[in-house]
């Protein structure tokens, strides 16, 4: 995601920068279901409908994260640098500001708790904060700091995002060897075993835990090494490479994307049906490296490089959202739950309450990254990348 965020305005294209808005603007609107997916607040209120809504946005947002993967593969892939140069530039620009900003989000409940807040609060922000995060406590802060070499904490879950991406780009350098010397054919039979991956979540759900060599004691299964997001990785720079025509886009695209999409939210539907569902149940189906994801995220891709920029005006706040996107991506958690509060007091039609809520923290977030862009100057790169 960072490379799909941040790159110099010279190299920009102009088709890839609108796959970066729409990856963008998507991202906060799938974070704009989530206090409607996990409601926690007034038990008189239509449940029934914000479920229903959550469940409509959640399903046909996934194709936000796989999009960001996708231009990170369709820029760097194959890798230009030698593998030093390449780390240092890559990985030191998403390290800070994922470093800053987790400690930010980390102490946050405890400053509630400094200004006197109520506990609820928290909820506003995180519908998913446990109890730890109520108590308002310097220890639990201080605990989630420590747990940042490990892992994310519950108040700051979409920066789970940048283990993945430190991962993606410490294995690049060694993909982009083979994809410097890989054919057409060869590429491709890669994205065929790595789309026989997609099935594993479902395999392992409904037929059997352990597949094709997976056991307790090993879970490195036969296909295990074409598995992930790897897989975005080389479909962005495939398609980068084979378009298709406008028609058949649409003929054979968006039918793939109905499909995708009626997977995801009939399966994420059932599984919240069920009595005491798991965390796992419960992102089966919203699982990123799916089938059914990719049949959305496909279309739209091949959609975004048939858009034509000519307006300089636009074109210019495109190449501002690639600056600014990194440090969009870090803050924007911060809005979208109390967007979603104030669409909700304005009594907005349950319906358009997410994306109305997207576009407020969206536009918020990015108005504040220029902002402190313009007021850190060249230590902006510790802040917002």
């Amino acid at each position: 995601m960072k490379e799909a965020l941040i790159s110099k305005p010279s190299k920009h294209i102009v088709w890839l920068d609108v796959v970066r808005l729409v990856a963008m603007f998507t991202v906060v609107c799938c974070h704009s279901a989530d206090p409607f997916n996990f409601y926690a607040g007034d038990p008189t209120a239509d449940i029934a409908s914000i479920k229903y809504w959550g469940a409509v946005y959640g399903s046909l947002l996934r194709p936000c994260v796989p999009l960001f993967v996708m231009i990170t593969g369709a820029l760097l892939l194959p890798v230009k640098e030698e593998s030093g140069p390449f780390y240092k530039k890559r990985i030191s620009r998403v390290f800070w500001p994922f470093l800053v900003w987790s400690v930010i989000y980390s102490l946050f409940p405890w400053l509630t708790g400094l200004l006197g807040l109520d506990p609820s609060v928290i909820l506003t922000f995180f519908p998913y904060a446990g109890e730890d995060a109520l108590r308002q406590s310097l220890t639990v802060s201080l605990g989630f700091i420590g747990q940042i070499p490990v892992n994310f904490s519950i108040v700051d879950v979409h920066m789970w995002y940048i283990y993945l991406l430190i991962g993606l780009y410490l294995y690049m350098p060694i993909f982009s060897a083979w994809i410097e010397k890989a054919s057409e054919r060869a590429k491709l039979c890669f994205l065929i075993g790595w789309g026989v991956t997609l099935f594993v979540p479902y395999l392992r759900a409904f037929v059997n835990e352990y597949i094709w060599g997976a056991c307790a004691w090993n879970e490195f299964y036969m296909l295990y090494y074409f598995a992930g997001f790897n897989g975005y990785l080389l479909l962005g720079h495939y398609l980068r490479h084979h378009d298709w025509s406008l028609p058949k886009i649409l003929v054979a695209g968006i039918p793939m994307f109905i499909i995708g999409f009626g997977i995801t939210f009939a399966g994420f539907r059932h599984m919240t049906s069920l009595p005491d569902f798991t965390d796992e149940q419960l992102e089966l189906f919203f699982y990123y490296c799916s089938p059914n994801v990719v049949m959305m995220t496909i279309p739209i891709f091949l959609l975004c490089k048939k858009v034509t920029v000519r307006s300089e005006r636009i074109q210019k706040a495109l190449a501002n959202l690639t600056v600014c996107g990194f440090g969009v991506y870090m803050i924007h958690y911060f809005f979208v739950g109390p967007s979603v509060a104030l669409m909700r007091m304005a009594e907005v039609p349950i319906c358009l309450q997410i994306p109305a809520a997207a576009v407020i923290a969206f536009l918020v977030s990015w108005g504040l990254v220029i902002l402190i862009r313009r007021l850190t100057g060249k230590t902006a790169k510790y802040w917002v990348g």
